[in-house]
């Protein structure tokens, strides 16, 4: 059996932070989950619907490895990928690291994975792998999914070579920090106005505040869309609370990375737009309790409710945002005295 000394196999709310995570800490940097989220820009919204697509679907975060992607050219990491359409080569690509002591970062389609109960094809999961043996491969996981597991390597395999939505091409990753890497704290203020800015401006209505105005006026429709609601509204529902989002569809998440920097930056901006994520989260809560008995009861009206406050999440969500955007050239000039450091 080979595996990397000193893992911090530490399971946290969601895959992709999850996995940063461990590869973080293994550097040296140890982060929270908000904080991670936050500084990777990771909030955002899509309504996605299609032809090929059983039953819509409700996003609320950036594309699967982008806020990898951002992350690690916020803190000045160095971001390795690979990718290949060779199984052989794949492998080679995950081993060579962990033989020289070090954690990689998979994704995959975790339909394949043994320790899934859920058996949903979903090709943007994001898991650590710290060690390998013959038959099993040793990863980290979401709390979840029971954090530190195993999984046979044909099923791995599998799950690395799926093809689909999402999917890449075996990719592999590492993450290495410099030795005098930014402070995380002076990354607070960009991360936020980039995730603003594109949240205020998306390229179409499908996404950002405008995904969610279009949402509260189609979900209405939603019992048109399907001839099996009992099934499918309160799956949609389970999405957005329990699979991996850290609860309200990221919200929860998003709000935490708030308060954490309201803590370090003195900014009223910051504790507006903190406010109005607080009033945000428990509002996607209450959309998704409306759903899930919508599905169960047949009741149209709730429906028509949870259209309601999605329109309003709209409003709540373009304030929010629009006053985190202001940061910029406010909090330049005030962060440097006010800011008492990462804990």
């Amino acid at each position: 059996m080979t595996t990397v000394v000193d893992v911090d196999a530490r399971g946290m709310q969601h895959c992709e932070t999850t996995a940063l995570g461990v590869l973080l800490r293994h550097q040296g940097l140890d982060l929270s989950e908000p904080m991670l989220f936050g500084l990777g820009s990771g909030l955002s919204f899509i309504y996605w619907d299609g032809k090929n697509m059983d039953f819509p679907f409700l996003g609320g975060r950036v594309k699967p490895f982008e806020l990898t992607r951002n992350l690690a050219a916020g803190l000045n990491l160095d971001l390795q990928v690979h990718e290949t359409a060779s199984p052989r080569r794949a492998w080679e690509n995950v081993t060579a690291p962990i033989d020289a002591g070090r954690p990689v970062g998979l994704q995959l389609d975790s339909y394949h994975l043994d320790y899934f109960r859920s058996k949903v094809h979903f090709g943007g999961h994001i898991v650590a792998l710290y060690g390998y043996d013959d038959h099993d491969a040793y990863l980290v996981d979401t709390d979840q999914q029971g954090g530190a597991v195993s999984t046979s390597l044909t099923g791995l395999a599998r799950a690395r070579a799926a093809r689909g939505p999402m999917t890449a091409k075996h990719r592999s990753f590492t993450l290495t920090a410099p030795r005098n890497p930014p402070s995380p704290q002076s990354q607070i203020i960009p991360a936020i106005t980039a995730c603003a800015d594109a949240f205020l401006n998306p390229p179409i209505a499908n996404l950002g505040h405008r995904g969610i105005e279009k949402a509260g006026k189609l979900v209405r429709t939603w019992f048109q869309r399907t001839d099996t609601p009992q099934r499918d509204l309160p799956q949609a529902a389970l999405l957005m609370e329990k699979a991996g989002t850290g609860g309200a569809l990221f919200r929860n998440l998003y709000r935490d990375f708030l308060a954490e920097c309201a803590q370090l930056l003195d900014s009223s901006r910051l504790r507006t737009g903190h406010g109005l994520y607080t009033e945000a989260a428990a509002l996607w809560t209450e959309v998704a309790a409306l759903i899930t008995k919508a599905g169960e009861s047949g009741d149209t009206q709730c429906l028509v409710q949870a259209g309601t406050i999605l329109c309003d999440l709209s409003r709540i969500e373009r304030e929010a945002m629009q006053a985190l955007s202001r940061l910029d050239a406010y909090e330049r000039k005030v962060a440097p005295s006010t800011a008492r450091g990462l804990a």
